[in-house]
């Protein structure tokens, strides 16, 4: 494995890329861009990399679909990091293009719904296609093929492109939630502030199924921060779930639901416990703490021994 390598969704340009330069530990190994997030972690998987950054949430539009799939299929990969970065964008053209002289525009699909009002207001004639990554939409301007693409002002340079319009989002605080994915291994040691992630799929479907899920989070105090359906290609129907909690697999109120779902699903895929990057420490509450699982697990063990 190449331990100096770190892959993540290119092209340059990217503001998986910007993500990515954030963490320390980036200036020290060598950062490719792949063609896609499959292609990314594949790089992972099979040894070529260490680690990869891929997106895999937006405030504006929810989970990244594709590495979420990933995450749930194939090779079982953990999260070790995560990166929240802030998402503007700017209209990158080529030099001499006026505004009046945009009519096509392109950028990843997860841009589209955090420009579109602004696009409707000031170009309403443009027509807009997906391209595979908003640095890969500047690419294409650079070739010609498109008039305008929204990505990263940081990106203009490396394309040779000048940034009409700038700060453009139609959310304010819009951001990205990033993932540096590597191999299974022992999860880093807890912070305090951490997450925990999983994908759950059901043993089977009936009434209740559901609930049976969101129950061993609830009883023992375990806050849940997302949960998402994705369709596992078995059928119309047939569904996993994608989910975020606060806390560290080695507090015991998260392992004691992490066995509760073991018990109750049809598989459990842990996906890692790492710290969070709002560095926003879980609240508690007293009888869900470390200390009250353990006064409790004594109790029982003198009950059992005719103590109680």
């Amino acid at each position: 494995m190449s331990a100096s390598r770190y892959t993540y969704l290119g092209p340059e340009g990217t503001f998986t890329e910007a993500a990515l330069r954030t963490l320390p530990e980036a200036a020290t190994r060598e950062l490719t861009p792949m063609v896609s997030v499959p292609a990314a972690l594949d790089a992972v998987r099979g040894g070529e990399a260490a680690a990869a950054l891929v997106p895999i949430e937006n405030s504006v539009e929810g989970g990244v679909t594709t590495t979420l799939d990933e995450l749930a299929s194939g090779e079982p990969l953990m999260i070790y990091r995560e990166v929240l970065l802030p998402i503007a964008f700017a209209l990158l053209v080529r030099p001499g293009t006026a505004l009046t002289d945009v009519k096509t525009v392109t950028g990843h699909p997860v841009a589209q719904p955090q420009v579109r009002k602004w696009l409707a207001a000031q170009l309403p004639e443009a027509v807009w296609e997906s391209a595979a990554s908003n640095a890969d939409g500047a690419r294409l301007v650079q070739e010609g093929r498109y008039d305008g693409a929204f990505a990263g002002e940081f990106a203009a340079a490396t394309y040779g492109l000048t940034p009409l319009v700038t700060d453009i989002h139609d959310a304010q605080n819009a951001a990205t939630r990033f993932v540096l994915v590597g191999r299974p291994a022992r999860p880093a040691a807890p912070t305090g502030a951490d997450k925990t992630s999983v994908v759950l799929w059901l043993r089977e479907d009936h009434p209740g199924a559901l609930l049976e899920l969101l129950q061993e989070y609830a009883v023992r105090g375990v806050s849940m921060m997302r949960i998402e359906s994705r369709p596992t290609g078995e059928g119309i129907g047939r569904y996993c779930f994608s989910v975020d909690c606060e806390g560290h697999i080695t507090d015991r109120r998260v392992s004691e639901v992490l066995m509760g779902l073991k018990r109750v699903c049809q598989e459990v895929r842990f996906l890692g416990s790492y710290p969070r990057a709002d560095e926003v420490t879980a609240s508690v509450r007293p009888e869900m703490t470390d200390v009250a699982f353990t006064e409790a697990s004594d109790w029982l063990a003198r009950c059992m021994d005719g103590r109680g």
